[in-house]
């Protein structure tokens, strides 16, 4: 057994999240996270929501809010949204705690301490109609550097390169449009220049990452700059030196608090486990820690705060770096194991836009339809290596036939035939069984082996891919075998040896789909006869914040229970009812019903 982390990028609170965010750090988080508990692993999953920032300011100002409000609103929003899909957290709370603002301060403290956070003084843009700061983010023009005519004023997505907003070319205000002045001010920077030997090093020892992120992220290293961490804000974390404390026009920029949350999560978690110090079971280089996998989910544009930012902060605690130093009092921490990063889903060939109604949000979805019939088609067919398209049409035909057709199809006959038959899980002849029972059930074993070798590398297209070839050949069995032609007492033994195999069959497939598939897995199960939990779901629970303030709900769970990736022999005479389907078939007039709420 080994300690893995499954640290889940943080759904910004500003909004519900809609299909395309949980496509990328979601859905790929919660397989892995199933398959590893699965695997015997001590898995621990974590993330919240990330409530700081500019974004919430102003959308609070427009709504005539605070911006506590409108992240409480959200916070909730969003934890019923990804609790309705099923994502297993151990814990998913939110950057408005006590406890997160402490630990982004003694991370702040201890980079300060070593020298690799440093105060300068900078252009700082302001709106000149309101004379309020305007974040990087909301200033847009010309990147210098490549020509891109929608750079943001802190990066250019087209090239990724980092940027400072006075470089921009005709830069103008995301929020209404004018020109921004530039003025003086005082911030404090991360020194990524005195970091980028340690993080080099680091990133030439990552092995089996997708290209594309390790490729992207080398290519960061060669022209590093200092990078602010602090803003002309109200809404933040305040910063935790002398003089700074009590200034309520600075405050720790959301960028660097949002990722320490991954840090942060853990010992919230084990703060309200009755084991304070469990966290450094998955953080600590020192102990038990030190062979911890730590893997990091997200879409491809946030690789660079977590393949660059992150390990800089890290490492910069730690000690590590041009200027050395010494780790602060929660000692020397991991670097990421891996980043997975995910590409970017579109919608009928469009990007996903609230502004536009080119948008589906996971709450609406999860009205209209099944969480695991998303849940498929995310990891069936998701953005895992390329932009994917996602499409009602390409949506209803996964879902009637692969789900339907294929899966649930041989979930239903092969049942129901038993149930009819015998009543309950048959015996397999004394006679024995034949080749294609033998080829059948060898079949499925060595699924284990695939299927879960390919969900540890994060390659979940071919993994379930594999798993519904197991179906396929399920179902081709059936009909070959075609027990249902055996009716005279003498074939009897026969036709429940065919259907012992084939329940074996729907009992072993059923364990390679339970990570992608858990709701329908667990009834799955329980059509099979079986008791108990099979796939652990996650509850909502109402917590009190640890160091006094308000109080919240969080995603967590008991994860212990359940199902392990093994085949498990079917009990001979288990009792077995007629089965109800497990998936719903949908009416082709869905298409253009949604395409109408799209206004396609």
């Amino acid at each position: 057994m080994s300690h893995v982390l499954a640290a889940v990028a943080w759904p910004y609170a500003n909004g519900p999240r809609h299909i395309g965010h949980v496509s990328g750090f979601g859905v790929p988080s919660d397989v892995f996270s199933r398959y590893m508990r699965m695997a015997g692993h001590d898995v621990l999953m974590v993330s919240g929501t990330d409530e700081h920032g500019t974004p919430i300011q102003v959308q609070a100002d427009a709504e005539g809010v605070t911006p506590r409000e409108l992240a409480d609103r959200y916070n909730r929003v969003i934890v019923e949204d990804l609790h309705g899909l099923g994502l297993s957290y151990d814990l998913f709370t939110r950057t408005t705690t006590g406890n997160h603002y402490a630990v982004v301060q003694e991370l702040f403290e201890g980079m300060y301490r070593n020298g690799y956070i440093v105060p300068k003084t900078t252009m700082g843009a302001i709106s000149p109609s309101t004379g309020r700061t305007l974040p990087d983010r909301y200033i847009e023009g010309t990147c210098p550097i490549c020509g891109y005519d929608s750079a943001r004023g802190d990066q250019c997505d087209n090239c990724g390169n980092q940027l400072d907003p006075i470089d921009l070319i005709n830069p103008k205000s995301k929020i209404n449009g004018e020109t921004p002045e530039f003025v003086e001010t005082e911030h404090f920077f991360l020194d990524l220049p005195a970091l980028a030997d340690v993080l080099r090093q680091w990133l030439d020892t990552r092995e089996g990452w997708r290209p594309n992120v390790l490729r992207f992220s080398k290519n960061l290293l060669d022209d590093l700059q200092p990078r602010a961490i602090t803003r002309d804000l109200e809404w933040g974390v305040p910063i935790p030196l002398d003089g700074w404390r009590d200034r309520s026009d600075k405050r720790i920029y959301v960028w660097f608090d949002a990722v320490i949350g991954y840090l942060s999560a853990s010992i919230e978690w084990a703060r309200r486990s009755g084991d304070p110090e469990a966290w450094r079971r998955w953080w600590s280089t020192d102990g038990e820690g030190k062979d911890a996998q730590t893997y990091y989910f997200m879409g491809k544009d946030n690789i660079v705060f977590h393949s660059v930012i992150w390990p800089a902060l890290l490492a910069g605690y730690s000690g590590e770096g041009a200027r050395d130093g010494v780790p602060g009092e929660l000692g020397r921490l991991n670097l990421p194991t891996e980043v997975v990063s995910s590409e970017y889903l579109t919608m009928e060939g469009r990007k996903f836009s609230s502004s536009r109604r080119v948008v589906i949000y996971v709450r609406d979805f999860l009205e209209r339809y099944d969480a695991d019939a998303l849940r498929y088609f995310i990891a069936a067919a998701g953005p895992e290596s390329n932009d994917t398209d996602f499409t009602w049409a390409e949506f209803l035909r996964r879902n009637n036939d692969e789900l339907v057709a294929g899966w649930g199809n041989l979930v239903n006959r092969s049942i129901s035939m038993a149930a009819k038959n015998f009543g309950a899980i048959p015996p397999i002849d004394p006679a024995g069984l034949t080749e294609a029972d033998e080829a059948l059930l060898a079949t499925a074993r060595a699924g284990f082996a695939v299927v879960g070798d390919l969900i540890g590398r994060h390659r979940q297209k071919q993994a379930i891919g594999e798993a519904m070839k197991v179906v396929a050949e399920a179902n081709k069995y059936l009909s070959e075998q075609a027990p249902w032609k055996l009716k005279d007492e003498a074939d009897k033994p026969r036709m429940g040896t065919i259907l012992h195999v084939a329940l074996q069959v729907v009992s072993d497939a059923n364990t390679l789909l339970t990570p992608f598939l858990p709701h329908s897995a667990q009834k799955v199960y329980e059509l099979l006869g079986g008791t108990g939990v099979h796939a652990p779901m996650p509850q909502i629970v109402e917590v009190e914040d640890l160091d006094g303030g308000p109080a919240y709900p969080v995603l967590t769970g008991d994860y212990t229970q359940g199902t392990r990736w093994e085949s498990v022999p079917l009990e001979v005479g288990r009792p077995l009812a007629t089965p109800k389907p497990v998936f719903r078939k949908l009416d082709p007039s869905i298409v253009d019903e949604e395409l109408a709420r799209l206004g396609a």
